[in-house]
């Protein structure tokens, strides 16, 4: 057995503790070294083009590649069962760079219709005004999706779960349609996590995640990954990372690769008091539905379970009124902040309005609008669980359900 095998075939906790990591050559210094350098001395020279560095090229500036963020790349590729990571400033930098580099006018993006509002809105507005034809599908309805893809489909993009109506895409199935077509499938998988779903595995070409969230886990640095096979990610770390720059500090990537380290016994803790909240939720008399994809009560809870080996912290939940709560969430519960955000080891909550995500993100209508309301009807309240104790989290809860 080759030692790289031994390596590849090494458990999730040993991976994000060591993936990436090795010992300082001169100091012998355990813990991963910040290196800050912006720039790095040369022995010889070399070009300045982003199209001509080598495969085994130097360090030489840190927008292009830096110490201590490749050792979080290294990791989170391992973690993902991916060749290649390349990461950013934040999630929202990672989604750009794939659809810039990706791209280009006249090309058609197939998107889920409930995503990250953020993703939502730069496909909506920034790619329509650069000519490209972006067609948004309810990602549960198969049929759809394979009407959506054409030869002109360039790139096909799924979020599951899906914010925030904890939807679940099947990414096998829509590989299968994608690669029909001969697009590309990129998965966000920021809900998820690599211990819950590595979307290569899957079919995916892509996966992006917005390392601000579970990755990082403390709420304290922002950051972005995409990761890809090495073949796919050649335009990426040119167009998307060199020329557009958006690269992350070393310093988050360094705080970043220190949360890594604890995702799998983080993710078991998160999976477990969502779970314990979404039960207790479930049989308040307040509250009309709750979604969590480890209920048998979630519509895709069947494919959750054959697709997620964690159910993650994240679930929604909806009441009557539920906007006119907001206030009381803010000034009444003393464990939970009523926050946006996510994945951090503190519990954050937030109503998120269906008529207001229709009028700035998704502007959905006729079928889209009413499957999109048999989730989330007139909103939600989303929940990223945290560390607490769950009875802590509940009593915290029954301050303002009563």
């Amino acid at each position: 057995m080759t030692d790289q095998h031994s390596k590849n075939k090494r458990g999730n906790n040993t991976l994000a503790v060591h993936a990436g990591e090795r010992p300082d050559p001169n100091t012998r210094a355990s813990a991963p070294n910040i290196v800050m350098s912006s720039t790095f001395v040369l022995d010889e020279p070399v070009g300045f083009s982003a199209y001509d560095i080598p495969d085994d090229a130097p360090y030489i500036y840190s927008r292009w590649r830096n110490p201590t963020v490749q050792q979080l790349e290294e990791k989170l590729a391992a973690l993902e069962n991916a060749q290649a990571c390349r990461c950013f400033a934040s999630g929202m930098a990672a989604t750009s760079a794939l659809l810039f580099s990706v791209l280009k006018t006249g090309d058609r993006l197939v998107m889920s219709d409930a995503n990250y509002p953020g993703t939502a809105e730069l496909a909506r507005n920034d790619l329509v005004r650069m000519g490209i034809d972006v067609v948004t599908v309810n990602f549960s309805d198969l049929q759809a999706v394979e009407q959506a893809v054409t030869p002109e489909t360039a790139l096909v993009w799924g979020e599951t779960p899906a914010n925030p109506t904890m939807r679940i895409t099947d990414i096998s199935k829509i590989a299968q349609i994608t690669h029909q077509h001969g697009a590309r499938l990129a998965i966000d998988s920021t809900f998820a996590t690599p211990m819950a779903t590595r979307p290569i595995t899957l079919g995916a070409d892509y996966v992006i995640h917005s390392l601000t969230k579970y990755c990082c886990g403390h709420g304290d640095a922002m950051g972005g990954a995409v990761l890809a096979s090495d073949e796919n990610m050649r335009t990426i770390e040119t167009d998307g990372q060199i020329h557009v720059g958006g690269v992350i500090s070393p310093f988050n990537a360094w705080l970043i690769n220190r949360g890594l380290a604890t995702l799998p016994l983080r993710m078991k803790a998160h999976q477990d008091n969502a779970m314990a909240l979404a039960q207790f939720l479930e049989a308040h008399p307040r509250v009309t539905k709750v979604l969590y994809p480890g209920l048998p009560s979630h519509p895709h809870h069947d494919l959750a379970k054959k697709q997620m080996e964690n159910f993650s912290g994240m679930l929604s939940f909806q009441v009557d009124n539920g906007a006119d709560m907001a206030p009381q969430m803010m000034s009444q519960l003393q464990v939970i902040h009523y926050a946006v955000s996510l994945g951090h080891h503190r519990s954050l909550i937030c109503w998120m309005d269906t008529d207001d995500l229709m009028a700035s993100s998704y502007r959905l209508s006729g079928k889209q609008l009413q499957a999109y309301r048999d989730f989330a009807g007139d909103g939600v309240y989303r929940v990223s669980v945290g560390l607490e104790d769950p009875e802590d989290l509940c009593d915290d809860l029954v301050r303002v359900l009563g």
